[in-house]
């Protein structure tokens, strides 16, 4: 049986492109291989580009209202293939079925917040601002735009870009991770049912090669990131460099404070689902629990036992809580991360690299599992407390108070999302108030913003001005206009010499 390959989209059809190099693509339960992706070169790049050049003068033409309605469109095929995508996702990426239900559904109300648009493109208007003169102000689309995105959620995050993107009235180029590429090309397909015209959505399949060719070409205007901090800095200078406008999320390091006076189960469910859900492969996980004061001693036996527990199978099988790990590499790299934790002198209470494929379900012998990993007596100067591991790996860190537990986290190198879990009103203030992280919760372990707030860290969780999607993501993707207007009834005679103001 032939080995299917994954293309590319480009003017609204799909493309082999030029370049003869692929990568395969395999699913993380079994580890059977399913597809091969193709990996662009700078050509097939450029004619991505060149087609959503091509498309933008009668896209952004289009009215707004108009542009909407393909939006309401795509909406509505998006919920009628809802779990089609979430099996898509499960299969390539690993993650549970319901897990991949709910990345859909995020996406969904992304495009939902962008069929407002009208909205959200309109201008400021000022009378008379001088004598007979009017000023106003408009946004208008950037033109080709491009969004570079993980493996980690391949729906919800491009939807974090494209959709806002394209109703703001610019044509967009999308580069997917290649370990989970096959999503990109069906909502590629839903957007044309919606009625897109061809060429306002690409997508290049591929890795580094067509990451740089984005970044230089001359004629994309912005550039959305998602992914290591190590690979956002590089994208934002290198863009930044080009002249492009850049938004490059980074890495995190999530902590979640645990006050004595917190309802201990629900902390506990908090940091279980938040550090194993999608086998912590989110920017978004609970990666470190702060434990102040004795809460630790009540906590830590509670979660050695939950973390044994958890249900680790195939994603398919409604009953899993964690699937497996993406790929292979990964998995050795989170090992490496226990090995490391050993190492340096943690406490390693659940040992997730004892767990067997076997025990995930039939057929799974040979995929890339890794069972729930917790340490206590962890400290600030260890590898696995500093470094982003992006794993099923919890890290217990005991303080003695809320003063401690505040500048740990506001000294470290990441601050993307936190979570503080408290009965305290006066301590849930002033941890809001004090900590230096863009995303907090207070009992809530993912503060995850909804569509209209925007998405985003601070520190080295964000190299930009603009946060992902909201009001910001319409900012980023659209630039202001200003216009002052005087009729010749209305003009002064003679020339003027000095600067106009108001009289």
């Amino acid at each position: 049986m032939n080995t299917p390959f994954i293309d590319h989209y480009i003017a609204g059809r799909r493309s082999a492109g030029r370049s003869e190099r692929s990568q395969p693509v395999s699913n993380p339960a079994t580890g059977a291989l399913t597809g091969r992706v193709r990996l662009a070169n700078a050509a097939d790049v450029a004619s991505a580009v060149a087609a959503a050049r091509e498309a933008f003068p009668a896209w952004a033409d289009t009215p707004a209202l108009r542009r909407a309605r393909v939006m309401f469109k795509f909406l509505e095929l998006l919920n009628a293939q809802r779990d089609t995508l979430a099996h898509m996702i499960t299969a390539e990426h690993g993650k549970v079925f319901t897990d991949a239900q709910g990345e859909v559904t995020r996406g969904i109300e992304i495009v939902e917040f962008a069929t407002g648009i009208p909205q959200l493109l309109k201008g400021d208007y000022t009378e008379q601002v001088s004598t007979g003169i009017d000023n106003w102000t408009m946004r208008q689309p950037l033109g080709v735009v491009a969004g570079i995105t993980p493996f980690n959620f391949p729906v919800m995050v491009p939807m974090w870009m494209f959709p806002l993107a394209i109703a703001a009235g610019n044509t967009f180029v999308l580069k997917p991770s290649p370990l989970d590429p096959s999503p990109s090309l069906f909502m590629a397909e839903l957007l044309k049912q919606a009625g897109l015209p061809e060429g306002v959505f690409n997508v290049v399949q591929g890795n580094k090669e067509a990451v740089d060719a984005l970044l230089v070409h001359p004629q994309v205007q912005a550039i959305s990131f998602v992914g290591s901090t190590p690979i956002a800095n590089a994208i934002y200078e290198t863009g930044a460099r080009h002249g492009k406008r850049v938004q490059a999320l980074g890495g995190a390091k999530n902590h979640m404070v645990v006050m004595p006076d917190a309802d201990l189960d629900q902390a506990v469910d908090a940091l279980i689902g938040s550090a194993y859900g999608s086998a912590g492969e989110r920017c978004m996980a609970i990666s470190v629990a702060v434990l102040v004061g004795d809460v630790a001693d009540k906590i830590v036996p509670k979660l050695i036992e939950r973390t044994k527990a958890l249900k680790v199978l195939d994603g398919e099988n409604l009953a899993a809580e964690m699937g497996p790990i993406v790929t292979e590499a990964a998995r050795s790299r989170i090992r490496g991360y226990i090995d490391a934790g050993v190492a340096e002198g943690a406490k390693l209470l659940v040992d997730g690299r004892q767990f067997n494929g076997a025990q995930a379900g039939q057929g799974c012998d040979h995929g890339f599992w890794l069972g729930g990993t917790l340490f206590d007596q962890v400290t600030t100067d260890m590898k696995i407390y500093k470094e982003e591991i992006f794993g099923p790996v919890l890290s217990c860190v005991r303080v003695p108070d809320f003063a401690r537990a505040v500048q740990i986290i506001n000294d470290h190198e990441f601050g993307n999302g936190v979570s503080c879990f408290t009965r305290d009103g006066n301590v849930a203030r002033e941890f809001g108030r004090r900590i230096q992280v863009g995303m907090v919760g207070i009992n809530v372990p993912i503060p995850v913003p909804m569509a209209w707030h925007g998405f985003g860290g601070f520190k080295r969780s964000l190299f930009g001005d603009m946060h992902a999607y909201g009001e910001e993501g319409v900012r980023f993707y659209t630039k202001q206009k200003s216009i002052m207007q005087r009729w010749p009834e209305s003009t002064p005679k003679g020339a003027e010499f000095v600067m106009p103001t108001a009289r």
